[in-house]
C-alpha cells in the first residue's frame, strides 16, 4: 500500500487540497492524511513539493506507433497529396522506424503524461513495444482491404495478428479490433471482423468521413479519389455508402476517428447508438481536413475525445499541445466551458469510451495518476492554465507502480 500527499488533488468537478491518497493497483481511499496513516500504517508514503497537483493520466486513443519515423517524408496541407506521399515512402517509413524507433515515441507518450494509449497496428510491427511499453495499451489491430477477390488472405492475416496481440497477458495490454475506413475496407471483411467483436467483447475503432476526398468518393464514387481508385486498384465505384457502412456499427460502441466531413445524418446515428467520435486537431489541419464541427456534437449529445494521431501527420505525441491547439482552434467555444471539456475527453471520457476503469482520481479506479508541478495556487481558470503553460510532469504512476 502507497498513500501520496499533494498540495491539490483534480478531482471530476473540482480542485480539492488538505486531502492525501491511499492505493495499490486501485485507488483504496482518498481522506485526510492522518486518517489514512491509522487505516494504513506499513504504506509507503510520498509527500509532494508546494503547489503540486495531483491528478488522473492522460489517455491518447488513437495513435499510429508504427510510422513514428516520420519527420520530413510526408507532404503536407492536403489529404490526397500526404496520402500519394505514405504510398510513395512507405517502405522506408516502415523500415526506417525499428523497435528502437517505436520505444522512442512511445516513451516520449509517457513523458508528457500519457499512462494509456490506442494503438492502430497494421502490421503488427508494434506488437513488442505496445507489450513492453510501461502504459495500459488497448491494441487495435487494423483491418484494410476494398477488393473481394483478396478478402480471404486479408482477414488471414488480420485474425493471425489479432491472434498475436491475444496471445500478450501482461497487465493492461486489450486486443482490440480497428477497421480502417469506409472507402477502404470491403463489407464482406467489415461484417465478418464485427461478428467476431460481438462475439469476444472486443474494443472498436474505425476511421470515418475524414476528408471530402473520401466524402466526394462515397457519396458519389466522384472526386480526388477517383484517380487514385481507378490508377492504383482498377476500382470505378465506391464499395459501399457511409449510410450502409454506419449500418454495420449499430449497436456497436464504435469510437469513430476524425469525423470532420460527416453530415447530419451520420451524426444522427453516431448519437443514436451512443458511440464516440475522436479528434485529432493537429492531423487534421496538417491534412487539410478542417475542423470538427463540436458544437454540433455537444449540441447532439456525441462524445468526443481528444487524441493525437501518428508522426505520421503530427509532430509530437503530447495530449497537452493537442488541447493547447484545440483550444485555439474551437472559437466559437466559451473558453473555460472547452478547456473542461478538453481535460475530461483525455481523462474520464476517454477512459469510458475505452471501457477501462481509469480515468478519474477516485476510489475503486486504478491507480493511473500523474503530478503537474504547478507555480501558483489554483483558481477557477486551472483548467485553462494547465493547457496553456505546460508545467512539468514529476511524477507518473501506472496502475499503482511509479513509471516516471
Amino acid at each position: 500500500m502507497r498513500i501520496i500527499t499533494p498540495h491539490y488533488i483534480l478531482l471530476e468537478d473540482r480542485v480539492v487540497t488538505n486531502l492525501s491518497v491511499a492505493y495499490d493497483k486501485t485507488i483504496k481511499k482518498i481522506a485526510p492524511y492522518e486518517e489514512l496513516l491509522d487505516e494504513f500504517p506499513d504504506a509507503k508514503v510520498t509527500s509532494l513539493r508546494e503547489n503540486s497537483l495531483l491528478m488522473p493520466g492522460l489517455i491518447n486513443a488513437h495513435v499510429h506507433i508504427e510510422f513514428s519515423g516520420n519527420k520530413t517524408e510526408l507532404s503536407y496541407g492536403d489529404f490526397i497529396s500526404w496520402l500519394y506521399s505514405v504510398i510513395e515512402n512507405r517502405e522506408d517509413l516502415i523500415n526506417g522506424c525499428s523497435k528502437e524507433c517505436m520505444n522512442k515515441a512511445i516513451d516520449q507518450m509517457l513523458r508528457s503524461g500519457i499512462t494509456t494509449f490506442g494503438a492502430i497496428s497494421s502490421h503488427a510491427m508494434d506488437l513488442e513495444a505496445c507489450e513492453n511499453a510501461k502504459q495500459n495499451v488497448v491494441f487495435f489491430n487494423e483491418l484494410i482491404g476494398s477488393q473481394a477477390a483478396a478478402a480471404d488472405a486479408l482477414y488471414g492475416d488480420f485474425i493471425a495478428r489479432l491472434d498475436s496481440s491475444k496471445a500478450v497477458k501482461r497487465e493492461g495490454f486489450y486486443p482490440a479490433v480497428a477497421i480502417h475506413s469506409p472507402y477502404s475496407v470491403h463489407p464482406i471483411l467489415v461484417k465478418k471482423a464485427l461478428e467476431l467483436v460481438k462475439n469476444e467483447n472486443l474494443q472498436l475503432t474505425a476511421h470515418f468521413m475524414e476528408s471530402q476526398a473520401e466524402r466526394d468518393w462515397l457519396d458519389k464514387s466522384s472526386g480526388d479519389f477517383k484517380d487514385f481508385f481507378e490508377q492504383l486498384l482498377k476500382q470505378s465505384n465506391a464499395i459501399c455508402d457511409s449510410d450502409e457502412f454506419l449500418s454495420y456499427f449499430d449497436d456497436h460502441k464504435a469510437l469513430f476517428t476524425h469525423a470532420t466531413k460527416t453530415n447530419e445524418k451520420e451524426l444522427d446515428s453516431i448519437s443514436k447508438n451512443n458511440q464516440t467520435i475522436i479528434h485529432c486537431p493537429i492531423s487534421n489541419r496538417l491534412l487539410g481536413n478542417g475542423a470538427l464541427d463540436i458544437k454540433t456534437l455537444n449540441e447532439k449529445n456525441i462524445r468526443w475525445i481528444l487524441a493525437t494521431d501518428g508522426l505520421s501527420s503530427n509532430y509530437k505525441l503530447d495530449l497537452f499541445e493537442e488541447m493547447k491547439v484545440a483550444l485555439f482552434m474551437h472559437t466559437d467555444q466559451p473558453l473555460l466551458t472547452l478547456a473542461n471539456q478538453l481535460l475530461k475527453s483525455v481523462t474520464i471520457d476517454a477512459a469510458d469510451a475505452l471501457g477501462l476503469n481509469t480515468g478519474e482520481i477516485k476510489e475503486g479506479k486504478n491507480a493511473d495518476m500523474i503530478v503537474l508541478d504547478l507555480d501558483v495556487e489554483p483558481n477557477e481558470e486551472l483548467p485553462i492554465h494547465i493547457i496553456l503553460h505546460r508545467y512539468n510532469i514529476s511524477k507518473v504512476i501506472i496502475n499503482g507502480e511509479d513509471a516516471l
